[in-house]
């Protein structure tokens, strides 16, 4: 499961997609809307997405996990449109005979998703807001 979403991701979902009687891991990582940065109050985050795009490269990210790793399953969903602070931008899921591979996988995946999936953040905070882009955490504009 790799998937762009503008509804609410539910990790058991994730997690029932990537269990296998293989495997003796699941490793999960669940990037939520924090209420601030860089001494700003954040009050929302606002994703764009190409999905089309980004889900043939969220595909492309768990195929070269399989070929790094010995990893049984993975599934990726990413939200897009205003997601309120607490709630899950993106949940990563992989399953791994061993704890290792999962673990490292996980981490792959949302290093990768941040340098290459075109799904841009745009945050929402008091006083204006600011459009995170080309993937590298850096302010494209103030408003």
């Amino acid at each position: 499961m790799f998937r762009v979403t503008d509804k609410p991701i539910d990790l058991q979902v994730l997690v029932d997609c990537v269990t296998d009687p293989e495997a003796g891991a699941i490793a999960t990582f669940i990037g939520t809307t924090r209420n601030n940065n860089q001494g700003r109050k954040v009050i929302a985050l606002d994703y764009e997405a190409y999905p089309e795009m980004a889900e043939k490269e969220l595909t492309r990210l768990g195929e070269e996990a399989k070929n790094k790793w010995q990893i049984c399953r993975m599934a990726i969903v990413h939200r897009v449109g205003p997601v309120q602070i607490t709630e899950p931008s993106v949940i990563i899921a992989v399953s791994a005979a061993h704890r290792e591979a999962a673990f490292a996988a996980c981490r792959f995946a949302i290093e990768e998703i941040k340098k290459t999936v075109p799904i841009w953040k745009k945050e929402v905070y008091e006083g204006g807001e600011i459009w995170i882009g080309t993937q590298s955490g850096q302010p494209l504009s103030r408003s």
